[in-house]
């Protein structure tokens, strides 16, 4: 793409001559042209270069006028300006560049005027190249204008932003004075005050402190002193509450025993009380038969008609005979009856005494049974309690190392503030002192 950039020739009382050219950084080629003014004009010329081509322009002025050579250059990363002047002519001049590090500049020239001039040898013949007057075609990028543009509002932005930080600045050094200064009365005020205030204030307080934690320590050690007195109790309970488990387990066997003894003996009882009924049953029955078998006798003899052949030599009496024999009998009845009464007396005292040893022996397991459950009551209330004083002395030690933990921990938490704020106020002292 390129771009034709054309030049005039202006005459008249002042004259004014330029050709300009915007080559790209690739191309390496100059351009030059000539401007002729009258006698006593002010010539002017001006130039632009930048990196990897170059323009160039020159003014003809003629004896006594005013000479003005303009030179600007720009290149990657900076813009240069300079310029002089001379005759009777002024050049008035300024410029403005952004700090070395933001990598950017910019510069600007001022032209001069001159005064007349005065004719030296007449008006001179004027030349024209006719080369110049030819359309140039250069290849010239259409968005360098806009990347100028864009570049000029950046420098805008970045001038207001130094501009408002460099205000800002200033105000936070005035500021910092000013407190510099209150800081400095502050001392001179507070000096004494401060130094003769406050360290009376912190040994005081750092006193009550170790007051607390003295006192803290000595209910540390009474606590301690009570918890091996509670643990040599909770020992002697355990052992007391380990022999009187032994003590009932002793008992609970003998009333195991004692209840298999009186369960013999009361199957032993009714054995005996069996044989008693089986044996008065037998007597009975015995009586029966024989008062029976009496009777069936007495029958017997009543009916019994005896056919009896008597010598008469000998006289029989068997009155006497049948009475003997009843007496016999009787006799023998009699002895059966007593034998069985002496019997079943005996064997009836027998079992009583017996029933009567075992009915003691029962009522002696009995009382020792009563004795024992109420023992073992009276140990299980007592193991209850005792339970119930381990549990309250463990409660008791755990509240107290618990209290004992949180009272050390704050006493040691409130001695490190205390010593940090008397690192710290020893620091301001020093500070104040300095």
């Amino acid at each position: 793409m390129s771009r034709q950039s054309t030049v005039r020739i202006q005459r008249g009382r002042s004259g004014f001559s330029a050709a300009s050219a915007i080559v790209p950084n690739t191309c390496r080629t100059s351009f030059s042209s000539r401007s002729v003014t009258r006698v006593g004009s002010c010539n002017a010329g001006s130039g632009f270069a930048r990196v990897g081509g170059g323009f160039g322009s020159k003014s003809l002025y003629n004896v006594g006028g005013c000479k003005r050579i303009s030179v600007a250059g720009r290149g990657g990363g900076f813009y240069g300006s300079a310029g002089f002047g001379g005759g009777a002519g002024s050049v008035y001049g300024g410029g403005f560049g952004m700090p070395a590090n933001l990598g950017y500049g910019y510069g600007a020239f001022g032209g001069g005027m001159g005064g007349p001039g005065f004719p030296a040898g007449g008006i001179h013949e004027v030349s024209v190249n006719q080369s110049l007057l030819k359309p140039l075609n250069l290849e010239i990028d259409p968005s360098i204008q806009r990347i100028r543009k864009e570049e000029k509002e950046q420098i805008k932005t970045l001038n207001n932003k130094f501009a408002s930080f460099i205000d800002k600045v200033r105000f936070l050094e005035q500021q910092n004075k000013v407190l510099e200064t209150k800081w400095s009365l502050l001392q001179e005020q507070g000096m004494k005050t401060v130094r003769n205030n406050l360290e009376p204030l912190f040994e005081t307080y750092i006193n009550n402190l170790r007051m607390q934690l003295n006192s803290l320590l000595s209910d540390k050690g009474r606590l301690e002193g009570e918890l091996v007195n509670t643990q040599y109790m909770v020992e002697d309970f355990k052992k007391k509450y380990e022999d009187e488990i032994n003590r009932r387990t002793v008992a609970e066997n003998e009333f195991v025993t004692l209840k298999k003894d009186v369960d013999a003996s009361y199957m032993n009882k009714v054995e005996l009380q069996a044989k008693v009924d089986a044996l008065t049953e037998e007597i009975n029955f015995l009586r029966a038969l024989y008062e029976a078998e009496l009777s069936q006798m007495q029958t017997q003899i009543s009916d019994t008609s005896v056919v009896l052949t008597m010598d008469n030599n000998r006289n029989l009496d068997l009155d006497s005979i049948i009475s003997e024999v009843k007496a016999q009998y009787e006799d023998i009845a009699n002895r059966s009856r007593a034998e069985a009464e002496s019997w079943y007396q005996t064997k009836y005292e027998e079992l009583q005494a017996t029933a009567g040893r075992h009915g003691d022996d029962l009522r002696n397991t009995k009382q020792e049974i009563s004795e024992l459950n109420r023992h073992v009551q009276r140990l299980r209330s007592e193991i209850d309690s005792v339970k119930k004083q381990c549990a309250n002395m463990k409660a008791a030690i755990a509240d107290a190392e618990e209290r004992g933990e949180l009272a050390l921990k704050d006493a040691k938490a409130k001695l490190a503030e205390l010593e940090d704020a008397l690192q710290q106020a020893k620091a301001d002292l020093a500070r104040q002192l300095r």
